[in-house]
């Protein structure tokens, strides 16, 4: 997530701003705050791809094999999305 997202989001939510700068007051704060709400969210996210990888652990038909090496991959995807962001 961008600052500007960060600083557009605030506005629309009506966040207290700076006068001068038009900023909203403790961006720093919020950058760091939206940072750990972005984290916990692509967890959950990659925890939804474990557990059909754990719903289908024992199956042995191709299909379902594709299924959880799909799903793996994803929760990697979504994982690393946050180390490639910041």
């Amino acid at each position: 997530m961008t600052k500007e997202e960060i600083i557009e989001m605030a506005k629309q939510v009506k966040l207290p701003y700076d006068y001068i700068t038009g900023e909203p007051m403790w961006l720093d704060k919020l950058e760091q705050f939206a940072k750990l709400v972005a984290e916990k969210e692509r967890e959950e996210c990659a925890k939804i791809c474990d557990d059909r990888v754990n719903a289908y652990q024992y199956a042995t038909d191709p299909w379902a094999r594709e299924h959880i090496e799909e799903a793996k991959h994803l929760a990697e995807l979504i994982r690393t999305r946050g180390q490639n962001n910041g």
